[in-house]
């Protein structure tokens, strides 16, 4: 496709005008651009005749007038866009006798024109290496769009838009205990990073005129206390096990989780640091802490598990199914129908039909200080101010070791019997074996391989014996502790009571006062405080 254009020639008895056609669609020769050309150059014409020959659309010579054929050079028109960014030229080819423009001509006369920037070279080459392209609008230069930049932004890596939501059970019930409504994060955890803006690139028009892109918006990473900012200022970490939450675009990490009440409304709690709770936990409901975990209010029928201490300020209410288990110790109010595990020690204002069982000592004290019903277990030591009920409800105190251990301890005297006799029985096989053997006789490999499979068992044996020997000297150690385990009863306790002291027990028959139960000759006897 080429478009239609026009020059000036020689004609017969004067100068005359070729009128090249278009081809294949092309744009035909504008009209006015012909007159504009004649007219400047101050030859006649008419206006009608060339109207009608270029619609013809057919290639021809006009007459113009009687006068010699000007040599003209080939010359253009230039237009630049009105946002400076387009600069298109239209050529128009040089008369007969004339000449064409040059590629270095032209670009220093672009230059001229205070066209300097994005010029097409090979739109221009493409022209100036044939025969010209006539009668069209060739873009010769191009300004540069600018690059918009985007804003720096914050990506965190935690959620931060929490919400109390309950989860769908499988059977299509609601589960109103697991909210999820802590973000978790341990020591070292990114918490959030900056991804710096892109500040794009300028543009250029086509006279070289800088384009400035947008601005964009830059941002800084706010943050509380329990939290590092890198050396680049880029990111932000936590200095502790906790948990983290956004206020306010301002990121905060705690080791204490906080909440009112545990229980419709929070969920259970599960958390890396320490949990404080200002008011009560309902029943069924379940908090974990790798710290402590207090409580200013009452537990009822909840689990509360912490690898350090639990504090409840007002008690516990176990309903027969609540349970306490620290990894350090544990300090309540009261204890009712709960079981509770400690570590540590116990230390309560009463006791009553719980099991509780703590790794050093039980202190009931206070005004009311009893223990009444149920199973209470320390290692060393138990203090009490009233032991047992008037009405003979089963109390069981325990010092020293715990059944358990002494269960423990039996069966681990039972295995290393078995075992011995397992090494025994076998060692004849191997001593049969090595004897005939040396004496050259000759052996299947069925036989070989069973006295291999002997031999193997007895190696394995051997090195489990080992094993449980060295348990049971610590064992052992726990049997008979160094420190005197005692039962102290600082006010009275009542008949039907049973005190175990170590591998030893009794039954309260009658009422004391003020007195310690300790383990003496080989019995429970009772002294004076």
């Amino acid at each position: 496709m080429s478009n239609g254009y026009f020059q000036l020639v020689k004609a017969t008895g004067g100068v005359g005008v070729r009128l090249v056609p278009p081809s294949e669609g092309g744009e035909e020769i504008r009209l006015h651009e012909l007159t504009a050309y004649l007219d400047n150059l101050q030859i006649n014409y008419d206006i009608s005749m060339l109207k009608k020959h270029v619609v013809e659309h057919r290639e021809i010579v006009c007459f113009l007038e009687m006068k010699e054929c000007p040599e003209i050079m080939e010359q253009y028109s230039v237009e630049i866009s009105e946002d400076n960014m387009l600069a298109t030229v239209r050529f128009i080819p040089p008369s007969e006798t004339g000449s064409r423009l040059t590629f270095d001509g032209f670009i220093k006369d672009l230059r001229y024109k205070n066209i300097t920037s994005g010029i097409r070279m090979d739109v221009l080459q493409d022209h100036f290496q044939s025969e010209g392209i006539y009668g069209t609008d060739l873009i010769v230069a191009e300004g540069r769009e600018p690059r918009h930049g985007t804003d720096a932004k914050i990506e965190y890596y935690f959620n931060t838009d929490v919400h109390a939501k309950p989860a769908m059970r499988d059977d299509g019930s609601v589960d109103f205990f697991n909210l999820s409504m802590i973000n978790h994060c341990s020591k070292g955890d990114v918490l959030a990073r900056i991804i710096p803006a892109d500040l794009g690139e300028a543009g250029l028009t086509v006279s070289g005129a800088r384009i400035k892109p947008r601005d964009v918006k830059k941002v800084s990473l706010k943050y509380g206390h329990n939290i590092e900012l890198s050396a680049d200022k880029l990111s932000i970490s936590s200095m502790v096990n906790g948990h983290v939450v956004l206020v306010d675009d301002k990121v905060f990490v705690s080791d204490v989780y906080e909440v009112e009440n545990v229980d419709i409304s929070t969920g259970n709690i599960e958390f890396e640091g320490n949990v404080q709770i200002n008011g009560n936990v309902s029943s069924n409901y379940i908090v974990k802490a790798n710290g402590n975990v207090i409580i200013n209010g009452v537990v009822e029928g909840a689990h509360i598990q912490a690898g350090g201490n639990i504090i409840i300020a007002r008690g516990m209410n176990g309903m027969a199914k609540g349970t306490l288990q620290a990894g350090g110790n544990i300090v309540a109010k009261f204890l009712e129908n709960a079981t509770a595990e400690a570590d540590g020690y116990v230390s309560t204002e009463s006791i009553l039909h719980s099991t509780v069982t703590a790794g050093t000592e039980i202190i009931v004290s206070g005004k009311r200080g009893f223990i009444t019903g149920g199973r209470v277990q320390a290692a060393h030591r138990i203090e009490v101010k009233t032991l047992g009920a008037v009405m003979g409800s089963s109390t069981v105190v325990e010092v020293g070791v715990s059944p358990q251990v002494k269960a423990e301890y039996v069966q681990l005297q039972k295995d290393i019997m078995e075992i011995v006799q397992d090494i025994k029985s076998a060692q004849p096989v191997l001593e049969n074996f090595a004897e005939k053997r040396a004496k050259g006789a000759k052996f299947s490999e069925d036989q070989i391989m069973f006295v291999k499979q002997k031999a193997q068992l007895v190696e394995t044996k051997k090195k489990e014996l080992a094993q449980k020997n060295s348990l049971m000297k610590s064992m052992q150690a726990m049997i008979n502790p160094a420190q005197k385990a005692c039962v102290k009863v600082t006010g009275e306790v009542y008949p039907g009571t049973t005190i175990i002291i170590g591998d030893v027990s009794t039954i309260i028959q009658s009422s004391y006062k003020y007195c310690r139960f300790e383990k003496i000759a080989g019995e429970v006897k009772m002294a004076p405080l």
